[in-house]
């Protein structure tokens, strides 16, 4: 990576780098072999044609009359990994929190598909097409399964064991199946709230900080399942991170917040590489400071 004379962040042309296991017969290994699988990033699907899934219109965000998100206008493409940078207080987890209809905007519109959020708390229907998985993973005090199996059996599944077989095997989890969740590391919980997460077949995951200060091991393992449930499921993904790496490496858009709103949103090559706004190109090369 280099710093050309415009200042912006330059590299030779991007490679993306995710980890295959190569041995998917020792399902109870607890170390698993993996290979790095590098592609050209243009070999990332094109989004620009997809449909909206969501639509914000002058949403704001008060608290004790002080307005922390003030959000002009925000289109999110259904099937896109969609990234939100951003110093510490810009309003990427409040934003993300009025996207999973925890908190409702304190003026303006977001309609998800036809569902306008009105004030009115939405239908069981609209919430269960969308789950959040937080930094600090909220777990319950039974084992990894039971914690797995919750929301499919909240909703009447037949099939859970199957399921939480399949999603457990995707994380990498299968040998701590009946493992108390609380006793795990800090890497294997985020992985069970994952892999809890994806059960249900979301159509909107968003992820909040999901990786962070995590180990690189778990980094890798937690980036590829990110990315092979959006390529392979259409999951649409909002993602919330600190790190400007994970955003290139995963996000076919990135936004750059600050100050409560979006000043820079595009595709993230782009966006890494030639800046629009002089301060984003700051907040990529380090030259922020809060």
């Amino acid at each position: 990576m280099s710093v050309s004379g415009r200042g912006t962040l330059q590299r030779a042309p991007t490679i993306l780098c995710y980890q295959e296991d190569t041995d998917k017969s020792k399902k109870s290994a607890k170390i698993r072999f993996i290979r790095f699988i590098c592609v050209p990033f243009s070999a990332r699907k094109d989004l620009s044609n997809s449909k909206i899934l969501y639509t914000l219109r002058g949403v704001t965000k008060a608290y004790n009359r002080r307005t922390v998100l003030n959000i002009a206008a925000l289109d999110v493409r259904r099937g896109e990994i969609l990234a939100l940078v951003g110093p510490s207080g810009a309003g990427k987890s409040t934003l993300l929190r009025l996207l999973n209809f925890l908190e409702h905007p304190t003026a303006g519109t977001i309609v998800l598909d036809d569902f306008s959020l009105n004030g009115a708390p939405p239908p069981l229907d609209i919430r269960r097409r969308v789950t959040t998985v937080f930094q600090h993973p909220i777990l319950l005090n039974r084992s990894v399964t039971e914690n797995v199996a919750f929301g499919l059996q909240l909703r009447g599944r037949r099939d859970v064991q199957a399921v939480v077989r399949a999603e457990l095997a995707r994380v990498g989890l299968e040998s701590l199946a009946h493992a108390p969740a609380r006793t795990l590391s800090g890497g294997e919980q985020q992985r069970v709230a994952l892999a809890r997460a994806l059960a249900i077949r979301p159509e909107v995951l968003l992820l909040d900080e999901p990786t962070a200060n995590l180990d690189p091991g778990n980094v890798a393992l937690i980036e590829q399942i990110v990315r092979t449930v959006n390529r392979e499921q259409g999951v649409t993904i909002v993602l919330v991170t600190h790190n400007v790496f994970q955003a290139r490496r995963l996000a076919h858009r990135t936004a750059v917040m600050l100050d409560g709103s979006i000043i820079e949103i595009g595709d993230t090559e782009t966006l890494f590489t030639t800046p629009a706004d002089p301060r984003t190109g700051a907040f990529l090369r380090g030259e922020m400071v809060y």
